[in-house]
């Protein structure tokens, strides 16, 4: 049986991938811990989501993989937020 995360660990994840996602689309000096941690938890419900829709088996991942996942996720997000705003910083 597979320990789930529970929310701590979800903000804590979602913080760091938000962190570091904000990191990579240069967009990090707009950003506060609150925006990163919002960022980082949204962007793991749309990478799992993008993930499931291609066949890829998200609930039995793991640490690492959920924060892969939330990680893909936020970078998504930040590109789409770019691209829908038209500013090149969110």
């Amino acid at each position: 049986m597979t320990p789930t995360l529970g929310w701590i660990a979800w903000i804590i994840i979602g913080g760091l991938a938000g962190w570091i996602g904000s990191k990579i689309m240069k967009t990090d000096a707009q950003m506060g811990i609150i925006l990163n941690i919002v960022v980082g938890i949204i962007g793991g419900l749309l990478g799992g989501f993008l993930l499931s829709a291609v066949g890829v088996d998200v609930a039995g991942g793991g640490l690492i993989f959920s924060f892969i996942t939330c990680l893909i996720g936020a970078c998504i997000l930040l590109f789409l937020v770019k691209l829908v705003t038209g500013r090149s910083r969110v």
